[in-house]
């Protein structure tokens, strides 16, 4: 496993080395960067789940449910969380300003009843439900800020 992710990280460092100035003008800095290798697992498993059909109760490359996103790639990157939005909105600490890789809560009231991958750039990776598949999806619309409760990382 650590090799895995030795080798994961050297593909993300080579990735990066490529981008041109197009891709991330200097006035604009990265999202990723200085991010911990742990963030860098996250969201490289995140981006490889895009795709993958939902599926309630789903933690799995099979089919994933929102909080079960969260659980496999947090498991990839060596950290266990909670299975259900909700309660990973109870157990994990609150962060005022989201990093890459953390966690974005929505719901009602006090009850988070959806989870998302923060990815950087105002973007989040998440499985939207029944019939669709794990997207990334821009978080500047109505639907996600009247919703939204909070984030919370558990990544350093």
């Amino acid at each position: 496993m650590p090799l895995q992710r030795l080798i994961t990280l050297f593909a993300l460092l080579l990735i990066a080395g490529c981008a041109s100035k197009e891709v991330a003008p200097p006035s604009a800095p990265s999202a990723q960067a200085g991010i911990s290798m742990e963030r860098a697992l996250i969201l490289s498993h995140a981006q490889k789940a895009i795709g993958t059909p939902y599926r309630f109760g789903g933690n799995s490359p099979e089919g994933l449910d929102c909080s079960g996103l969260v659980e496999m790639t947090y498991r990839a990157a060596g950290i266990r969380v909670p299975r259900t939005a909700h309660d990973q909105f109870r157990a994990l600490p609150a962060v005022d300003t989201p990093r890459p890789g953390d966690l974005l809560f929505f719901g009602s009231g006090a009850k988070a009843s959806h989870v998302g991958i923060y990815r950087g750039n105002r973007q989040m990776i998440h499985a939207p439900g029944s019939g669709r598949a794990v997207v990334s999806v821009p978080l500047d619309i109505d639907y996600w800020e009247q919703r939204f409760l909070g984030a919370a990382g558990a990544a350093p």
